[in-house]
C-alpha cells in the first residue's frame, strides 16, 4: 500500500481545518460578546491547562488504538466548538469551547506528526520529513490566507456569525476526510505491547538523556508561546492603530503568507545553517520585535510583526524533525505530545504575565513582557547550548 497517500489526506484535512473566515473576526467577535482581554486570557489558560491534563493521555491513547481516531476526535469537536460558538453569550459558553478545543488539539497534536512521520517510513523517506511538514504548514496558512481574505468581507457584508456558518461548513468537510486516512501499520524496535506507565517512564528517560532534544525542543515552545500572543491579539493590536475591519482579512492574509517562505526552505536551511545559528537568531530576532512593538506603537511596528512571522516559520519544522529523527515509532505520539504540553505550560506562564501587563499598559505592555521572556531565554540558549548543540 502507498501509505504517501496520507500525505495529502493529511494536507486536505488541514486545509479544510484552518479554512475558517471566523478567525479574521474572532477577537473583535468575543468582545461584542462582552469579553475583554482579561477574559480571553483566561479562556487561553483554560485551553492550555486542558492541553496540559490530557496531551500525555491522548498520546498515549494514539500510541496504543491508533492516531487516526484522535484525527476524527479533533475534527468532530471542532464542529460541536464552531456550533455552540455561534450562540455564545456568556463567558463559560467561550470556556467550553476552548474546552472542547484544547480536548481536539491534544488529541491530534502528536497523532498528526506521528501519523505523518510513519506513513514515509513505510515509504522510506523519514529524511524528508521536515519538507513535508513544512508544507503541511503551508497548507494551513494557505487555506488561513484564503479564508482572512474572503472573511473580513463576508463580516463587513453578512454579519460575525455569517462567518461561522461557513467555518462550521469547512470543519465538517475536514471530519469527512479523515474518516478516509489509512493507519500504518508499524512495528516497534521490542514488538511487545507496552504497559501505559512505561510510555511515561521511557519518555521522561528519553529527555534526561537527549539534552540537545530538549534545548532545541524549549526553543521552539519558547518562540511559539511568544507568537501566540501575536496571532490572539493582533486585531485588538491593529484596531488601537485605527485600522478599518475591512483591512483585517488583508492583514491577516499578509501574516500568514510571511510564515510560508521559512515552512518551506526549513529543509533546505538545515543542511546549510547549524542548528545553534539557526535557532538562536531566530530567538533574537523574537526577542527584539517583541521589544520593538511594544514600545513604539505605531505603524512601523506592523512591519516588525511581519519579520517575526518571517522566521518563526522556520523553527516548527526544524524543532519536529529534530525530535522525530531520533524516536522510536512505538512511542511518536506520545513522546511528541511533551513538546505540546511544554507549549501549552509555557503558554500558561506566559499568559498570566501577559494578562497582567495588558490590563495596566494595554496590549504593548504584555507584548513587552513576552520580549523580556524571550530576551532572558536567548541568554540561556546561548550559554547552555555551546557544547550539546552544534
Amino acid at each position: 500500500m502507498n501509505y504517501k497517500q496520507n500525505v495529502w489526506k493529511l494536507y486536505a484535512i488541514r486545509f479544510f481545518h484552518n479554512l475558517i473566515p471566523a478567525y479574521v473576526i474572532e477577537r473583535l467577535f468575543w468582545e461584542q460578546r462582552g469579553m475583554t482581554i482579561q477574559m480571553v486570557v483566561y479562556a487561553e489558560i483554560i485551553y492550555a491547562v486542558t492541553i496540559i491534563s490530557l496531551e500525555i493521555p491522548t498520546g498515549i491513547i494514539a500510541d496504543k488504538w491508533g492516531r487516526k481516531n484522535m484525527i476524527i476526535l479533533n475534527a468532530f469537536l471542532s464542529c460541536c466548538g464552531c456550533i455552540i460558538i455561534i450562540f455564545a453569550t456568556e463567558f463559560w459558553h467561550f470556556a467550553a469551547v476552548v474546552f472542547l478545543a484544547g480536548i481536539g488539539n491534544s488529541a491530534s497534536s502528536g497523532s498528526e506528526n506521528a501519523l505523518l512521520y510513519d506513513s514515509l517510513l513505510l515509504n522510506g523517506d523519514t529524511q524528508s520529513f521536515e519538507k513535508y511538514l513544512g508544507r503541511l504548514n503551508v497548507f494551513d496558512f494557505c487555506a488561513i490566507i484564503l479564508a482572512a481574505l474572503s472573511g473580513s468581507v463576508m463580516a463587513n457584508w453578512f454579519g460575525f456569525e455569517f462567518n461561522y456558518w461557513v467555518s462550521l461548513v469547512s470543519m465538517f468537510v475536514s471530519l469527512c476526510i479523515s474518516l478516509i486516512l489509512v493507519e500504518p501499520d508499524i512495528k516497534s524496535k521490542t514488538d511487545k505491547p507496552i504497559a501505559i506507565k512505561e510510555y511515561i517512564k521511557t519518555s521522561i528517560r528519553f529527555f534526561r538523556k537527549n539534552q540537545d532534544v530538549c534545548l532545541v525542543l524549549l526553543s521552539g515552545m519558547v518562540t511559539g508561546a511568544s507568537l501566540n500572543f501575536i496571532d490572539e491579539f493582533w486585531q485588538i493590536h491593529i484596531s488601537r492603530l485605527g485600522i478599518p475591519v475591512i483591512y483585517f482579512g488583508l492583514f491577516s492574509a499578509m501574516m500568514s503568507s510571511a510564515r510560508l517562505p521559512g515552512n518551506i526552505f526549513a529543509y533546505t536551511l538545515k543542511k546549510r545553517i547549524s542548528y545553534k545559528r539557526l535557532l538562536s537568531g531566530v530567538i533574537f530576532i523574537f526577542a527584539a520585535g517583541l521589544l520593538y512593538v511594544s514600545a513604539v506603537k505605531g505603524y512601523t511596528s506592523l512591519v516588525v510583526i511581519f519579520v517575526i512571522c518571517i522566521v518563526s516559520g522556520i523553527i516548527g519544522p526544524i524543532a519536529s524533525g529534530y525530535l522525530h529523527h531520533r524516536i522510536d515509532s512505538s512511542m511518536r505520539a506520545t513522546i511528541d505530545s511533551f513538546q505540546s504540553l511544554g507549549l501549552q505550560s509555557i503558554n500558561t506562564v506566559l499568559g498570566l504575565g501577559f494578562g497582567f501587563f495588558s490590563t495596566r499598559h494595554d496590549i504593548f505592555g504584555g507584548y513587552g513582557f513576552i520580549a523580556f521572556i524571550c530576551g532572558v531565554f536567548f541568554v540561556i540558549f546561548l550559554v547552555t547550548s555551546k557544547d550539546i548543540i552544534e
